[in-house]
């Protein structure tokens, strides 16, 4: 791949999004990499997923406004469906997946960043939505999902105003959830995948899905989506090993880690 690197290290992955000199903007082709890179995955033995960028000035800048400025509105309205599927993908990929925003994270950048289940960024980082700016609306995902992450009041204020806002004001507004010097954000974003794949992987993956569907549908509705995937943990050789380990005095005995099955 051209704009995408990817490398297992264990139970974890990395996504890199490589074009550096265009402080990796999105085009059609870094999201037809980026779509395709997710087949790569080998599900069988990654856990966790951490997607970042190239360099330390940029996580993604934005989509490509050169790429952009020419559109017509049937082929805006393709190029926004082609970053939403991506990004629901990613969203609703089977494994958790980290952000880890090492610099700017604007426009389709901020909204890559917020279909990830966790965002972690370092002290240099840059948020915003400053479409309208542009004469656009956000069109990957930004209007919908910045409200559910940071309530619509605010969503509406970075959106309207087109305002970037520092990492700092980013952790206060829950857009993310730690802030670290640049040098310490990709160690922490492994430390903290490597942790999440040492835990039984058919639980963390119901866990992501009974969090993702239950937000989309009432209480009621939400309960029974968590009592089935809770269900649906028994029987496995996680949840066997997993309370075995719990309940035998001599942990000794039991060293097998979780298996994925």
């Amino acid at each position: 791949m051209e704009f995408i690197v990817y490398e297992q290290k264990g139970e974890y992955a990395i996504i890199t999004i490589s074009r550096e000199k265009a402080l990796n903007a999105l085009n059609s082709a870094v999201l037809e990499e980026l779509d395709k890179v997710l087949d790569q995955v080998d599900l069988g033995t990654v856990r966790c997923l951490i997607v970042t960028g190239a360099g330390q000035k940029s996580f993604v800048a934005g989509a490509d406004i050169g790429e952009m400025s020419n559109l017509s509105k049937a082929e805006g309205e393709a190029f926004g469906k082609k970053g939403n599927d991506v990004f629901r993908r990613l969203e609703n990929f089977p494994i958790p997946v980290i952000a880890a925003v090492n610099g700017f994270a604007l426009g389709g950048g901020c909204e890559l960043s917020m279909s990830c289940d966790i965002r972690i960024c370092s002290d240099n980082a840059v948020f915003g939505q400053p479409e309208v700016g542009l004469g656009i609306t956000p069109g990957f995902g930004g209007t919908q999902r910045l409200a559910r992450l940071v309530g619509a009041g605010m969503a509406k204020q970075m959106i309207y105003t087109a305002r970037n806002i520092k990492a700092d004001e980013a952790y206060r507004i829950g857009l993310v959830n730690a802030v670290y010097p640049q040098e310490e954000l990709l160690p922490a974003a492994e430390k903290m995948a490597a942790g999440i794949a040492k835990n039984a992987p058919i639980a963390v993956r119901n866990c992501k899905r009974a969090i993702n569907e239950g937000l989309d549908v009432d209480m009621e509705e939400a309960l029974i989506i968590e009592e089935k995937l809770f269900g649906n943990c028994f029987e496995t050789e996680d949840q066997r090993y997993g309370m075995a380990f719990f309940l035998d005095k001599n942990k000794e005995k039991v060293k097998e880690p979780f298996k994925n099955k």
